[in-house]
């Protein structure tokens, strides 16, 4: 009769522990699919590319004077 009940109290407490953590779960993964957050994370993004992409430009700008200016070396006429 005791295993009974000590196994009863154990398959309910596991029960309502694993519920919990469910609802948990899924409350956080409703809110990190929410329109607001979606939207705040999406602009961040664009806002980091954009930084990414005019360092990208001015790093490709540094290149090609430096480029040009060893082509200019070679080409110049040597005296």
């Amino acid at each position: 009769m005791f295993k009974r009940l000590f196994w009863l109290i154990v398959g309910a407490g596991f029960g309502f522990g694993v519920s919990f953590w469910l609802m948990r779960f899924v409350r956080e993964t409703v809110n990190r699919y929410s329109p607001e957050r979606v939207s705040s994370d999406l602009a961040g993004a664009l806002r980091s590319l954009g930084g990414d992409i005019r360092a990208a430009a001015a790093e490709g700008r540094e290149a090609m004077r430096e480029r040009e200016s060893q082509l200019r070396e070679e080409l110049a006429p040597r005296r």
